[in-house]
């Protein structure tokens, strides 16, 4: 659509609330908003663009189409929104990290002895999952600490197989586990420790100390005194763990602290647990770069996503600013929980002194942040003078060649921005109509393919690189140098020169100059990094192709069995011991009549001999 029909689609809409999607010519969302009156929002896009962010301009201007949903209230519009934010994670949309980043405690309950496992997202598989969580090493402490105090197992026995098959190992002795290995009578034993930790997980903190205080005391009372001092000690244990805080980090909070800070270069959000008035963990995100929106609006997106999906919310939220619609947020996590999840915004008092604490904190992950980033802005600027180059190298790509004898000859491209590895750049290539090895024509191939790529608009190459460093001496970085000049380019290119130790020694230029780096340890450090991970991500790659050839290698040896056929078959039956034991009738539903009868006949005829 052009601008014109965009703008009239926009004044032809209703004015009532909903969700608009911004879609690219290739139909790929890349915005979601929310509107009062959907009519009102949508055409600000299409109307003078001075009024608009550089963000805001940037996202227009790639606006091919869009769609609305018409929604009953403001309320069921930003329920909606969240919920495509978070299946389309569209690119001018603020964002947090994906599910990665927020890891789940699984139990699969189905199991007679059911264990904690670490997954990065709930399955529709029965299970129960407690979570999301601040990281993957957080989580994992909550799942040792639990096992701790609770002495569950830790070993890699499997209940109740091995039950009575071996003595209890080290775990048992050091009283870090009940040993439930000894016999199934102590099933009931971890059936109430399981039970205990779940309580746990759900915030029921309180329930588990009273309960074991009174089991304790039962125990004493009867003169059971070796077991009250097993249920004292585990009382202690679960004490200090609450004590420190070292369960479930946020999720049994009961307050939460947001806080906030824009630099010139970079964001941070910050959320600060508290349980009992003691803070028990902190969680952030920081941003690559400033963002424009305003900050309600900017911390309004930001609580949505931080809370969606968690199964337990703190009683309150205080936040730095007031939320454009904060009566709907409280509502919707609300009803997420099925209790009242209550939005603050102090003004003053112990509560705004929590929230100057948490905007300090997101200050000073900005300014630890942007420090590290000036040292690597004087590193790039050192290089750049070190070269010669007329702007300072903030994207560099790197190249290197893998093969073996010829076969599954591959390359690898690695990217480093503002002197940090940039991985969702990275680019494998995998060689074509090679007849053996040959470095210089497969660089050459590579170089090709990727700047005309570049040239003809592809989005996967679509930045521009400051310095090409080329794994390999002279001649390699002549054959970068002839593909630049070929397609136009004036791109600098050298080559990374190793010792007789197998460290990058210098950069040489494709007239022979070499320039040392050893004189500066941090930038000779950086170029090191870049050659290893470059080669590293070759070998990655080639490792993996080869294995495949050399899972499939006895097909290939069958009459009228090629790539694609054997491809086929493994897809289907997974394994070359699965398709030798399948029947005509099954082969032949997965390829021609011909190669199934050749492939039946190939293995029956292996067994007989």
């Amino acid at each position: 659509m052009t601008f014109d029909q965009l703008k009239d689609k926009a004044h032809s809409l209703p004015r009532k609330p909903g969700v608009y999607i911004m879609q690219d010519k290739q139909s790929n969302v890349i915005y979601v908003g929310k509107a009062k009156a959907l009519k009102n929002r949508v055409s600000q896009y299409f109307q003078d663009s001075a009024a608009h962010t550089e963000k805001t301009r940037a996202m227009v201007s790639q606006i091919d189409h869009f769609d609305v949903i018409i929604a009953d209230s403001e309320f069921e519009a930003l329920v909606l929104e969240n919920a495509l934010i978070k299946r389309h994670q569209p690119r001018y949309n603020i964002l947090l990290k994906d599910d990665k980043g927020y890891p789940y405690i699984r139990l699969c309950v189905q199991e007679e002895y059911p264990r904690f496992s670490l997954v990065n997202r709930p399955a529709q598989d029965g299970a129960r999952y407690f979570g999301p969580y601040g990281s993957r090493g957080s989580t994992q402490a909550i799942i040792e600490a639990l096992r701790t105090a609770l002495r569950l197992p830790a070993c890699g026995k499997k209940f109740p197989r091995d039950i009575g098959k071996e003595r209890p190992c080290l775990n048992y002795h050091m009283g870090q586990c009940d040993g439930y290995c000894r016999g199934a009578e102590l099933k009931s034993l971890h059936d109430e420790a399981m039970e205990q930790a779940i309580s746990l997980l759900e915030g029921r903190y309180k329930d588990v100390i009273a309960q074991l205080a009174e089991q304790m005391e039962q125990a004493a009372q009867q003169l059971r005194f070796e077991q009250a001092a097993a249920l004292r000690d585990r009382l202690r244990a679960i004490e200090l763990l609450g004590k420190r805080q070292k369960v479930v980090a946020g999720s049994l909070a009961d307050t939460d602290v947001a806080g906030w800070f824009r630099g010139a270069g970079k964001s941070c959000f910050v959320v600060l647990h508290y349980m009992d008035g003691e803070l028990a963990a902190k969680d952030m995100e920081l941003f690559e770069q400033a963002l424009e929106e305003d900050e309600g609006e900017t911390v309004s997106a930001l609580v949505r996503q931080f809370y969606a999906g968690r199964a337990i919310l703190p009683r309150q939220i205080l936040l730095p600013c007031e939320l454009p619609d904060q009566p709907l947020v409280e509502r919707m996590l609300s009803q997420q929980v099925g209790r009242r999840v209550e939005l603050l915004t102090p003004q003053r008092g112990a509560k705004m002194d929590l929230i100057r604490l948490a905007n300090q904190n997101a200050a000073e992950e900005v300014e630890r942040v942007t420090t590290r980033e000036e040292r690597h802005s004087k590193l790039l600027q050192t290089l750049g003078r070190l070269l010669a180059l007329e702007q300072t190298p903030r994207r560099m790509e790197s190249y290197d060649i893998s093969n073996t004898g010829g076969s599954d000859i591959v390359a690898s491209m690695v990217v480093y921005v503002d002197g940090r590895p940039l991985k969702r750049d990275y680019r494998h290539f995998k060689l074509r109509d090679m007849d053996g090895p040959d470095d210089y024509a497969a660089m050459e191939q590579v170089l090709t393919r990727r700047f005309q790529r570049w040239l003809d608009g592809d989005e996967k190459f679509a930045d521009r690189p400051d310095l090409l460093l080329i794994d390999g001496g002279l001649e390699h970085v002549r054959v970068a140098r002839r593909v630049l000049e070929g397609e136009g380019l004036d791109i600098p290119a050298y080559g990374m020169v190793k010792d007789d130790r197998h460290r990058t020694r210098a950069l040489i230029h494709p007239d022979g100059r070499e320039i040392g780096i050893q004189a500066v340890p941090a930038l000779f450090a950086l170029i090191g990094q870049i050659q290893e991970e470059t080669h590293r991500f070759a070998i990655e790659y080639h490792r993996r192709l080869r294995g495949r050839h050399m899972k499939g290698s006895v097909l290939d040896k069958i009459p009228g069995v090629g790539e694609k056929r054997r491809e086929q078959l493994l897809k289907h039956f997974k394994s070359v011991k699965a398709i030798k034991g399948a029947s005509m009738e099954q082969l032949a539903a997965v390829v021609p009549k011909n190669t199934a009868k050749a492939v039946y006949e190939y293995f029956q005829n292996e067994r007989k001999l």
